[in-house]
């Protein structure tokens, strides 16, 4: 059995949670997530705390327990606070710039690179920084990784987009013939 998948989840004030068949609907002050419950997969839900248990001890819904409890948790805590992910763009003339809902991007190619954000997923940029905030953790961590990809950061000199913290391996470059 899992450890985290025996921990209960607490919900905060101000936080609905309505279980309508196999849809879990969670409610908040930033907004809503819904998320469809495995049929090994089940819910518990006691005062102000939800306990996730499994059907059968199958090897299966033993692998599911864990996952399903931090999804849940993610979805309370996104309802809440919500999630911000800060990338880095690292090169000489690589730029970005916010135009409505669409990012424009010059990261050295012949031509701009447009992307435009997925709802529920906010940005701001700031010269070479870029703050991605939303609620739903699993969409917000899909849309940095997106962005990181128009322009990964390469070995030699780290130019590219990168996370904020992210430490890139560097790779020293020909010594030269002497």
């Amino acid at each position: 059995m899992s450890r985290i998948g025996k921990k209960p989840i607490a919900i905060p004030k101000g936080v609905e949670v309505r279980l309508e068949g196999d849809q879990l609907i969670i409610k908040g002050p930033k907004g809503e997530l819904n998320l469809s419950i495995h049929p090994d997969v089940k819910l518990d839900m006691e005062g102000d705390s939800i306990s996730v248990s499994v059907v059968d001890e199958t090897r299966e819904s033993r692998s599911i327990h864990g996952l399903f409890r931090v999804l849940i948790d993610n979805m309370v805590t996104g309802v809440t606070k919500g999630f911000e992910r800060v990338l880095e763009i690292v090169g000489v003339g690589y730029r970005a710039e916010l135009k409505g809902r669409t990012a424009v991007f010059n990261l050295g190619y012949s031509h701009p690179i447009n992307f435009e954000l997925p709802e529920g997923i906010d940005a701001k940029i700031e010269k070479t920084k870029i703050t991605l905030s939303g609620i739903d953790r699993e969409l917000l961590g899909m849309t940095a990784a997106k962005i990181r990809s128009f322009r990964k950061p390469e070995p030699y000199k780290g130019k590219g987009i990168k996370y904020a913290g992210e430490m890139i391996r560097r790779k020293a470059g020909k010594a030269g013939i002497k």
